[in-house]
């Protein structure tokens, strides 16, 4: 019997799988190494992380809603130096392989600092620049509505690192693909797509948002077809690496977002559901391979082009 590869590659690094739970979904990794061993995943994408420490935003920040979830927590982390001496040798004592590193700025100097302090940390693969929070002002998204914003950033940040640099992009856009080829001429190693789409709840009792932000980010099953059609369209256009992700919560999701273009996938809300979804999905992933006669993940990249 012919056994199935799962295996892939991120601008130059080799991941056992394309799973990898996304930022803000799945801590500094730790808590979720005491439900499951996640040394079986791709990698992760750590929390969000800033210069300096961050409540985040007033509460309520978190609304159900059909298919999904809205979020406002607004990038509430410690900082950067305690995320050095504190997290980083927590997540260590659990996780072997190369991590993620979500960054995220209110200003170009704050993306140049972070990502300058984590470059020294060896277990650091991969840094994930965040143009695209919808749930702070002055910052995130900001930087990556406008291609000028984003290449500026893309190059800032290039400069500080040896490092492959993967800017997320927003999908709160007219044309996702001029911020992706934006980043791209500015030296991405990578892209990583969509962050979440911009939502709204209303409490019926009290007649007014549910959100003390008003506005949250929308994410879960119900935004795949959306993040599935921004992948495709990047992929058309550039031709570095892409991450896809977007309400991906099983196997068959895995599979469609790589033919889209994406070499690894991202998964978010599923695992504040679930928290072994991403574990599941890997498990899930040679079963659903021999369904559809696929033999190696990396043979599929791209494959509805």
């Amino acid at each position: 019997m012919v056994e199935c590869d799962i295996r892939t590659n991120l601008c130059g690094i080799a991941l056992d799988n394309p799973v990898i739970p996304a930022s803000g979904t799945f801590g500094y990794g730790y808590e979720f190494a005491e439900i499951y061993d996640i040394n079986c995943l791709g990698t992760f994408s750590f929390k969000g992380t800033t210069r300096e420490p961050r409540f985040g935003n007033p509460t309520p920040r978190i609304a159900e809603c059909r298919c999904g979830m809205l979020n406002a927590v607004g990038l509430q982390n410690p900082g950067v130096d305690r995320v050095i001496s504190e997290e980083l040798p927590k997540l260590k004592a659990v996780f072997s392989k190369p991590v993620m590193a979500n960054v995220s700025g209110f200003s170009l100097d704050e993306y140049v600092e972070v990502c300058k302090k984590l470059d020294s940390e060896e277990q650091i693969g991969w840094f994930e620049v965040n143009i695209s929070c919808p749930n702070v002002q002055g910052g995130g998204m900001h930087f990556g509505t406008d291609p000028e914003s984003a290449a500026e950033v893309t190059k800032a940040v290039k400069a500080v690192t040896k490092k492959p640099v993967i800017i997320k992009l927003s999908p709160n856009v007219a044309d996702i693909t001029e911020i992706a080829c934006a980043c791209e001429n500015a030296g991405a190693d990578g892209l990583s797509l969509i962050n979440t789409l911009v939502g709204m709840r209303i409490d019926l009792r009290k007649r007014k948002p549910l959100l003390a932000n008003t506005t949250g980010g929308f994410s879960g099953p119900a935004v795949f077809p959306a993040a599935l059609r921004m992948v495709y369209q990047t992929a058309e256009a550039v031709k570095i690496p892409i991450v896809g992700i977007g309400g991906v919560s099983t196997a068959e999701d895995v599979i469609e977002m790589m033919m889209a273009g994406a070499c690894a996938v991202e998964v978010g809300t599923a695992n504040l559901i679930r928290p072994t979804a991403s574990r599941d999905i890997i498990n899930e992933l040679p079963k659903t391979m021999k369904k559809y006669g696929i033999t190696s993940l990396e043979e599929i990249i791209g494959a509805a082009h």
